[in-house]
């Protein structure tokens, strides 16, 4: 692993600081898939308020959605198990293979649907200026009724599109590694990223294994690092860089309209995830209604790949469908225990919006 990107970095840092308003490609061609102005019936007491530096109040994800829907391309994907729907979603840069660890729990009281998202994978490819709206709007085509949506990082942006978009497709909402209301530094820090993406996208690459990978998880199992690694380097570039202008702006856009979400929603992330970071799961959980965080101590970013176990009991008591969730016990409420695949680990801390 390339273990000194600092100097990189630190050049990269200087230029995006010497040209911050020219750094994102594409940002022109997607600003108008994002909200401009409340919708008809909002009135000025629920009318969100504009996110910081807009110079225009956001639209309303659901009108936007009704006026003009978008026109979903057909994703590759799989089914697996049986019971109530379930659909997981991945990140940016990676597939749907990022759940095999989850999936044998996971499709033992679901139907899992895996899905390569847009631009990735086996899916077509992804066109400059492609938005959340229309990343959404793929799975929502996948989807016959309502269905427990699991979204990891740039998934987790896609899944609460699709809750406001298509509350009724959304049973409920498992939000993985999601950014949410980025300040100034972390908006900084993901551009950085993005213009490294564009300059070296090999270095890239290996700086996010670098990100995601504690020296001990590496040491533990290389393979997998290659393997994550391998995925990240084999995709289309073009594609790559138009969905990752999508992860690096598209919380902004949601941010004002995260309180009208009404699926049961839980944010879930790693205690040392540096991107998605515990404080974002925290404002997740206190913007949407009923919303709650839980921070799985020691984890980084890989959710999914460094703690499956920890994670599908987690999805599966928020879907109530956890062995030790009570019949009827109402969605998003844990009753059960839970356990780490790392030894010496402990359970998640939680907190709760009513």
């Amino acid at each position: 692993m390339v273990s000194d990107m600092g100097g990189f970095e630190a050049g990269m840092r200087a230029r995006v600081a010497a040209s911050r308003a020219g750094l994102r490609p594409g940002a022109a061609a997607t600003a108008g898939t994002e909200p401009s102005e409340p919708p008809p019936e909002a009135g000025a007491a629920d009318a969100p308020a504009d996110p910081p530096g807009a110079s225009a109040r956001p639209e309303d994800p659901g009108r936007a959605a009704r006026a003009g829907a978008p026109v979903p391309v057909a994703l590759s994907h799989e089914a697996h198990g049986d019971g109530p729907e379930l659909v997981l979603l991945h990140g940016v840069g990676l597939d749907r293979h990022l759940w095999d660890r989850c999936l044998p729990a996971l499709a033992a009281r679901h139907r899992v649907t895996l899905v390569d998202l847009r631009g990735h994978g086996a899916s077509p490819a992804a066109a400059a200026g492609v938005s959340l709206a229309e990343l959404a709007a793929d799975v929502a085509a996948l989807l016959s009724g309502p269905t427990h949506v699991v979204g990891f990082s740039l998934g987790a942006l896609v899944a609460q599109r699709l809750g406001l978009d298509r509350p009724d497709l959304t049973a409920s909402l498992t939000l993985v590694s999601s950014v949410a209301d980025r300040s100034d530094e972390e908006r900084a820090a993901v551009e950085l990223r993005q213009e490294l993406a564009v300059q070296d996208f090999g270095a890239s690459a290996w700086a996010a294994v670098d990100r995601w990978f504690s020296p001990a998880w590496r040491a533990q199992e290389p393979g997998l690092a290659r393997q994550v690694l391998d995925t990240l380097l084999a995709n289309d570039r073009a594609s790559y860089l138009a969905c990752y202008q999508v992860f690096a702006t598209a919380d902004a856009g949601l941010w004002p309209w995260l309180p009208r979400i009404a699926a049961p929603t839980m944010a879930v992330t790693g205690e040392r995830d540096p991107g998605s970071t515990p404080a974002m799961s925290h404002r997740l959980a206190e913007r949407i209604p009923g919303g709650r965080a839980v921070i799985v101590p020691g984890a980084r970013h890989l959710l999914p790949l460094e703690c499956p176990q920890e994670l599908a009991d987690l999805i599966l008591a928020h879907t109530g469908t956890h062995p030790g969730t009570h019949t009827g016990t109402r969605p998003g409420t844990h009753t059960g225990t839970r356990s780490r695949t790392r030894p010496g680990s402990h359970p998640g801390h939680e907190s709760h919006r009513s």
